[in-house]
């Protein structure tokens, strides 16, 4: 093996994100090496994948999960490590390089701290740890000398686009959408959506929660707010368009005009790629875009009524302090209970709003206290819900 090669903990690896980093890392040709694997409850899959990969540490982090698993297919050179205090001394290890933040929901928060105090380099898929501790895991980033690379296709896009220019010569970002499943439903129609429309997303394979994000366009509401963090970006210079085809995955338009995309297919492979690999840009798995055949690219604007959530973000990336962490539990507590069928669709984006409301707002919050807020909101949701 090769001294240069990157020793990875891939958090989350049982997820469509851990998944595909597990192929990537598989066709680096030895530069990347999953190190360290983890998942919360899906332990049959994890011992698949530490078989496959051999790491030094397969981490569990559900306690109560781990005591009743039968580990005898756990790789002798694989040392199991148990629950979330483990998750975060692995990610500290003097042999990791990179952690690939992959674990979904505020669920992750803690580990991509861990993993920043360290000074690690962070892939960061987890976009919920940006809305919800972004100030404080920038600040964090920067004190620590450690850096942030975005693994959202949207982000790594603007990430890239940003470097044909200076930041000052910046106009704004704008972050495209698919517009999810209902973007041409008629608004009448929407109060009778249920969880099978939802989750029949027309191009990408997502897990359950992260695709009713996008038929709500909550997922463009919490990527503003990233992007707000990410790239030291006020709201009003990021914007959302609608583009069925997601093909192009966000562009940057500079003060002379000139506008600058990032096209590929719609393969999380690419953008968690260009994060581990980077600066560098490797041959991969993700296919290739074919220009032997004719393309039609569609942009359009949002419509604020089918989509609210959109107003939600910006408001949340332009108040900062509490508010982020405020939706973004409150978000993942309503998507729960329209799943559970608990909430009609048309109610999530109420339900954070209306939580929004109703809490104490703090423009400088510790993490215990986003962490606080974070148990506090799915509280609240759950009453919204019983009212």
């Amino acid at each position: 093996m090769s001294s240069a090669t990157k020793n990875v903990a891939v958090l989350g690896s049982t997820g469509s994100i851990g998944n595909s980093a597990l192929e990537v890392i598989a066709a680096s040709d030895r530069r990347l090496r999953a190190i360290a694997l983890s998942a919360h409850a899906r332990l049959d899959r994890l011992i698949a994948q530490a078989q496959q990969c051999r790491p030094r540490w397969v981490v569990a982090t559900d306690k109560e999960a781990a005591r009743i698993f039968d580990w005898t297919g756990l790789p002798k050179e694989s040392e199991l490590v148990v629950g979330q205090e483990g998750l975060e001394r692995i990610v500290a290890e003097d042999d990791v390089d990179i952690v690939l933040a992959g674990i979904v929901g505020s669920a992750g928060l803690r580990s991509t701290w861990a993993a920043l105090e360290a000074k690690k380099t962070v892939a960061l898929a987890n976009k919920e740890s940006m809305v919800m501790g972004g100030a404080l895991l920038t600040q964090l980033a920067r004190e620590r000398n450690a850096l942030i690379l975005p693994v959202d296709s949207e982000h790594s896009a603007v990430f890239q686009a940003l470097q044909a220019g200076r930041p000052e010569e910046v106009l704004r970002v704008v972050l495209t959408a698919s517009g999810g499943p209902f973007r041409e439903l008629p608004l009448s129609e929407f109060r009778q959506v249920t969880v099978d429309d939802a989750l029949a997303h027309p191009t990408w394979e997502m897990g359950p929660k992260i695709t009713i994000d996008s038929a709500t366009m909550m997922n463009k509401a919490l990527e503003i707010i990233e992007c707000h963090w990410l790239f030291d970006l006020p709201s009003e210079r990021i914007d959302v368009v609608v583009h069925p085809q997601s093909v192009v995955h966000s562009f940057v338009e500079f003060v002379d005009g000139s506008v600058v995309a990032q096209l590929g297919v719609p393969d999380m492979r690419l953008p968690i790629q260009y994060a581990l690999e980077y600066p560098h840009r490797r041959p991969g798995k993700a296919p290739r875009l074919d220009w032997d055949r004719k393309w039609q690219l569609d942009f359009s604007p949002p419509d604020p009524e089918r989509f609210p959530a959109l107003e939600l973000g910006r408001r949340c990336a332009q108040a900062g302090g509490t508010s982020g962490a405020v939706v973004n539990a409150a978000n993942e507590a309503a998507v729960e209970a329209f799943l559970e069928g608990e909430l009609h669709f048309t109610e999530i984006v109420p339900a954070c709003c209306s939580v929004l409301d109703a809490h104490n707002f703090d423009p400088n919050p510790t993490l215990q206290q986003l962490m606080e807020l974070d148990r506090w909101a799915r509280q609240e949701v759950s009453r919204w819900v019983c009212a």
